[in-house]
């Protein structure tokens, strides 16, 4: 059985810019804040560990929501959905900048989170929707200008922001653009995406919320508490028994609130894996380097910034020419061209040591940049090309989803391997300096403290290493993978059910 994909017959540009702009200060608030978070601390007078849960909850109610999207996306119209998502980010993006209390402040971000959880599944079943698919490679190339520059752009705003202004300055800033966006998108915004007369079962939603918000909780604060920690291991395990319970009632279900039948599309689950392990290696760059430059190298956290933002911007020129190589040659040769510079660039970063240049490091990461700008948006939009139109808000809803986790757990996973290696190069540069002292006679206490400094920073550039060079061999999988990927026929605009075996002119569905 094979089924048309209908799509508009002038893609609504304007309507999707309206969205694009929403979808790109949402995501461009998820970083904004982190690099504010000292400043917070003082002037509320809170911990590190509380100031957190401005990004922690923020991240959780996404984890909550975006799976929930595609329910929201077949009940109810695109405008009323964007208009409301729009409306509950621009109130919690006001109630931020007037807060007069942490807690307040914390309540608005999970009220900015409730709203821009939506967006990004919303824009992209508009433009799934809007575009034929021989075109789509190209909107979702353009696309990835808001997935990717939004949150690499972030940390470089903020801290030029906090350096000069207030932290409240990084809410005000958004406040205008938001607001605009919500009145062109009462006036201009269509209905565009089919609706379906389904009921939400609250049952899954519960088990959703423990599922991925357990495994969020989880593994995001594996790297600050440690994996034997109770509330670490527990919310994790808490998280693993829901979401088998919700896959298991999925199944089950005649309308599921989120389809996993999909993954018997084979291009779709082929391309959620390699997207999965690039999103657990994607955070080697985006956690370490910082590290790296700030704590190693004491460098600022402006400049620790702006080398990524050359990356950011390459990423941001790519994107739109990926999408248009995508539509004329596919995503497999892409995906294999971009991953093995991945490979090769994350290797050169397995390989730091305390002389190699800024420039230098700015440039290794720029030239990853350019590989990853040719493997996300392709893989991902080749997958959601072999799904049925009406899977499509369920396919958005789920690489969106385990996007989110993969990240959280490839963070901790890194971050692991760094601290686990850091403690024992440490030990053992430790050992080796107090057998020398021993030798040579007591030191004083100011060479005693340059020593243990010495000592801690060349550990934890073993540590950042070694986890550089697990990301590779991460990155190598999804190379692995990437030649098993298949085009999808797009010669008649259909999506077959079954993979696509090419012949010399023609493209035979194998059903």
């Amino acid at each position: 059985m094979v089924e048309t994909n209908t799509v508009q017959k002038k893609p609504p540009y304007g309507m999707i810019a309206i969205l694009f702009i929403g979808a790109f200060v949402a995501i461009l608030n998820e970083t904004l804040l982190n690099v504010a978070l000292p400043s917070i601390m003082v002037e509320f007078d809170v911990n590190a560990t509380a100031v957190q849960w401005l990004s922690t909850g923020y991240m959780l109610i996404n984890g909550i929501l975006i799976p929930a999207s595609a329910f929201f996306i077949q009940r109810f119209k695109n405008k009323s959905l964007f208009i409301t998502a729009m409306g509950l980010f621009t109130l919690g993006t006001i109630l931020a900048s007037i807060s007069p209390t942490f807690g307040v402040l914390l309540f608005a971000r999970m009220i900015q989170a409730s709203g821009s959880a939506i967006m990004m599944p919303l824009l992209m079943n508009v433009m799934l929707t809007a575009f034929p698919i021989e075109k789509r490679g190209t909107a979702m190339g353009t696309f990835g200008l808001v997935m990717i520059v939004a949150p690499a752009i972030g940390p470089t705003l903020s801290g030029w922001i906090v350096e000069h202004y207030s932290w409240r300055t990084l809410f005000e800033l958004v406040i205008p653009i938001a607001i605009l966006t919500l009145v062109l998108a009462i006036f201009k915004l269509k209905n565009v995406t089919p609706q379906r007369d389904i009921k939400l079962d609250v049952f899954s939603i519960i088990l959703s919320s423990f599922g991925f918000g357990g495994l969020l909780y989880g593994f995001s604060s594996a790297g600050d508490k440690g994996w034997d920690h109770p509330l670490v291991y527990g919310t994790i395990i808490v998280g693993v028994i829901s979401l088998v319970t919700l896959i298991f009632r999925q199944l089950k279900m005649e309308d599921p609130m989120l389809q996993f039948r999909i993954f018997k599309y084979p291009m779709f689950a082929l391309s959620s894996a390699i997207s999965v392990i690039i999103s657990m290696a994607m955070f080697s760059g985006m956690i370490l380097v910082p590290i790296y430059i700030q704590t190693i190298r004491g460098i600022s956290p402006i400049d620790s910034g702006l080398l990524m933002l050359p990356g950011a911007l390459i990423m941001g020129i790519m994107s739109p020419i990926t999408g248009r190589l995508f539509d004329k040659y596919g995503a497999k040769i892409l995906a294999i061209t971009g991953l093995t510079i991945m490979i090769i660039t994350t290797y050169f970063f397995s390989r730091l040591d305390m002389q190699i240049s800024y420039f230098s490091i700015m440039l290794i990461f720029s030239i990853r940049a350019f590989g990853m700008s040719m493997v996300m948006m392709p893989v991902m939009t080749n997958g959601l090309n072999q799904l049925p139109m009406k899977d499509n808000p369920h396919g958005t809803a789920m690489n969106n989803t385990l996007q989110q986790v993969s990240g959280a757990i490839g963070a901790a996973l890194l971050i692991t391997v760094m601290n686990s290696r850091t403690e024992a190069r440490a030990e053992e540069l430790t050992a080796s300096a107090m057998a020398s002292m021993d030798l040579n006679g007591t030191m004083s206490e100011q060479a005693m403290a340059q020593m243990q400094s010495q000592i801690m920073n060349e550990a934890m550039l073993s540590g950042i290493n070694l986890s550089f060079l697990v990301s590779t061999l991460i990155i190598v999988l999804a190379l692995v993978l990437a030649f098993f990927i298949k085009r999808v026929d797009t010669s008649s605009g259909i999506v077959k059910e079954e993979p696509v075996i090419e012949t010399k002119k023609t493209a035979v569905s194998t059903n």
